[in-house]
């Protein structure tokens, strides 16, 4: 391969459209995955690369994936990106579908597009380089907090699941790194968290100075697969100076005390 190519997925907005952005301004060939064909199809006419419309939680999308991309030539980066929060319901009182949904797109769908695209990243790796996987969890997959069962349990999970690959893979020129974002404002996580329900999904960030953007984690994600092949970044923490926690939060300007 004499081009450097990137999949991410969950391109469609947010994190992983911002990602996708990111790594082609740094010249890397983006194949970016989601479900919205529209968006997919405006995404790559803007910044090049390849639109491949999948669900991952369908075995025979994420197969057609792992096709695509060996018919591209391989792939040196992959970034899972897709995932979501559904509810913010006690474990006691939580739908159990709720719990099933994140479960399939944060673990299964990880699990899936991992292990169809590994032998690809494995047969891309150029000598003296390394191949890079990269796992954007969140800190709900550190730390518990009140109304997160669900999102909790799937996070806790996919970042289980990217620690033991990392162990897995250890004598390989694969890098496996953690990406866990605090607060991030987007259009659409809270929006989906609370199924719709707008003024709901715009209170999570009333009053916060500064939560994190988009382009904020994907320069995180970019930097850390663009240093040199024998650096690991194991797990970047990331979250907005007014977030100590994700039940800590401060409301209203910033000041020094004193």
């Amino acid at each position: 391969m004499t081009t450097r190519r990137v999949v991410v997925t969950g391109a469609s907005s947010g994190i992983g459209e911002a990602t996708a952005r990111r790594f082609a301004a740094e010249g890397w060939t983006v194949v970016a995955v989601a479900r919205r064909a529209d968006r997919l199809e405006a995404l790559v006419a803007d910044i090049g690369g390849t639109a491949v419309v999948a669900d991952l939680t369908v075995q025979a999308d994420v197969d057609a994936l792992a096709a695509r991309v060996a018919e591209l030539g391989g792939a040196h980066a992959l970034v899972n990106n897709a995932g979501g929060a559904f509810g913010l319901a006690s474990v006691e009182d939580g739908d159990v579908s709720d719990w099933q949904r994140m479960f399939d797109i944060n673990v299964l769908g990880t699990k899936r597009v991992v292990q169809a695209l590994l032998p690809i990243l494995r047969r891309s790796i150029p000598e003296g380089g390394a191949a890079t996987i990269v796992g954007v969890t969140s800190i709900a997959g550190h730390v518990a907090y009140v109304g997160g069962g669900g999102y909790n349990a799937a996070k806790f999970a996919e970042r289980a699941l990217f620690e033991v690959l990392r162990l897995e893979l250890n004598g390989e020129p694969i890098r496996v790194i953690e990406v866990a974002p605090g607060m991030v404002h987007t259009e659409e996580f809270s929006l989906v968290r609370f199924g719709g329900d707008q003024e709901r999904a715009d209170a999570v960030y009333e009053e916060v100075p500064d939560p994190l953007s988009a382009d904020d984690v994907a320069e995180a994600i970019v930097h850390a697969t663009s240093l040199p092949p024998h650096v690991n970044l194991d797990l970047i923490t990331i979250k907005p100076v007014a977030q100590a926690a994700p039940y800590k939060l401060a409301k209203g300007p910033l000041r020094p005390k004193g």
